[in-house]
């Protein structure tokens, strides 16, 4: 005990970074729904409580570090498209809130990542192990939430989330030794990857308050190709020219992910130029001279015009689907929430 007090005192005389506040758009989106949002707080603080002093002080940790909260506002408003958010609807959002937040601790440890939203990570203050046990504690607290309530819809929507995230990670790490993803492989790669998560997040709010598996189906599909939408923006963002070095940041190229601009380049390159991109994506991912030259190329190739187009077009059958449901207060909501996840500036 004596440990996790000198933990606690510590935790209150760590650095803060100071990140940008989220866009107006979002703030103004989760003001009618404020009430909603404070009472899936309060089971979502409940459901991390722990008897171990140390998983405690993580877990309220955690907690200072809430972000955006746009996984809870899409769940609150998918079930306000159908009837008035109830307990089930927050136990919903809890429910997925805590898998998010076990993936990224998770996601830190593979990543050996120091920060996050913030502050620093789980694993940089308390080592990988007790990271990794951290994460999947968030897990089962999820799962036993969900369980005790026999919310079995709930839950079975966000396990096929998490299955779903788990393939498609390791989709792109067997792709990644070969560079061998086109551009089907890589639209298979982010609806698993991203876009089930943001899925999970507007299915499960609809089965908060609707058991018509017509529409929590469609309400998947709306998450789902809004979900791809965003994972293309985020794609587009590594072009974008750093405000220090006035070049684009190019991680997704040293890390070798084949993105969507990148994609279409390499569809349209000559034999040569091929073998070239291949090359420097392989092994000169570090070379920031050859690195620059690749993203002029894909540039050059129309491969962010098509890119953008894509995603343009994700976004457009998304909305398509959702004006299928009558209009009201939630659909607007969640009409602004695809466009403010997909045009966001960061």
């Amino acid at each position: 005990m004596e440990v996790c007090a000198k933990i606690a005192l510590i935790l209150n005389f760590l650095p803060k970074l100071h990140l940008p506040k989220p866009m107006n758009t979002l703030s103004q989106l989760k003001k009618p729904i404020e009430a909603d949002l404070e009472l899936f707080q309060e089971v979502f603080k409940n459901s991390v409580k722990s008897k171990v002093p140390l998983l405690d002080i993580i877990m309220r940790y955690l907690l200072k570090a809430k972000g955006k909260q746009l996984r809870p506002v899409i769940v609150v408003y998918s079930a306000a498209l159908f009837a008035k958010p109830n307990e089930v609807t927050y136990r919903a959002a809890s429910l997925i809130e805590l898998l998010h937040t076990a993936t990224l601790v998770h996601d830190d440890v593979v990543d050996d990542a120091s920060h996050r939203r913030g502050r620093f990570s789980i694993n940089a203050l308390w080592r990988n192990k007790i990271a990794v046990l951290a994460g999947d504690y968030l897990l089962s607290r999820g799962m036993l939430l969900a369980l005790k309530s026999k919310d079995y819809s709930i839950l079975e929507i966000v396990s096929e989330a998490v299955k779903e995230m788990s393939e498609g990670e390791l989709l792109q790490m067997e792709k990644a030794r070969k560079l061998d993803i086109d551009e089907a492989v890589y639209y298979d790669v982010i609806r698993k990857k991203t876009a089930s998560l943001l899925a999970s997040c507007f299915a499960a709010g609809a089965a908060s308050t609707s058991n018509d598996p017509e529409l929590i189906r469609r309400m998947w599909q709306i998450g789902e190709l809004a979900g791809m939408a965003f994972q293309i923006k985020d794609d587009l963002f590594d072009f974008q020219k750093n405000n220090l070095t006035g070049k684009p940041s190019g991680i997704d190229i040293k890390e070798k992910k084949m993105t969507l601009p990148l994609i279409y380049a390499l569809s349209k390159a000559a034999f040569l130029e091929k073998r070239k991109i291949i090359n420097i994506v392989k092994n000169h991912n570090t070379d920031e001279n050859r690195v620059s030259w690749l993203m002029d190329f894909v540039k050059e190739s129309g491969g962010l015009a098509y890119a953008e187009n894509k995603m343009n077009e994700l976004k457009k059958q998304s909305l398509d689907l959702l004006y299928t449901f009558p209009e009201n207060q939630a659909r607007k909501a969640l009409e602004q929430l695809v466009v403010f996840s997909i045009e966001r500036s960061k």
